[in-house]
């Protein structure tokens, strides 16, 4: 799921007044916040989390390897927090401009 420039825009706008939904920490992703991602995944689409692990290299790499695992679109990294988005299929709630 490849998302253009104007929608990761319109993410990142989006975004913007929103708080992390979760915290990942020193122990990283376990079964609990694997569960808790898909969860928060699922009824808003658009997520922020925070990520408290390691340096900058580290964060990146968590980072990726959570859109990948969860299906998800990494729409940006600022700090330690990382927005993630998956549109659900069923109940689409944003409507992003088309490409």
């Amino acid at each position: 799921m490849a998302i253009s420039q104007a929608q990761k825009r319109r993410l990142r706008g989006l975004a913007h007044v929103r708080k992390p939904v979760v915290w990942i920490g020193q122990h990283g992703v376990t079964a609990g916040v694997r569960r808790e991602l898909e969860t928060a995944l699922a009824a808003h689409e658009l997520i922020k989390v925070s990520v408290r692990v390691g340096d900058r290299e580290k964060r990146d790499a968590l980072a990726a390897g959570l859109a990948v695992a969860l299906g998800a679109e990494l729409v940006q990294r600022i700090g330690n927090v990382v927005t993630l988005y998956r549109a659900n299929a069923d109940e689409p709630r944003l409507a992003l401009p088309v490409r």
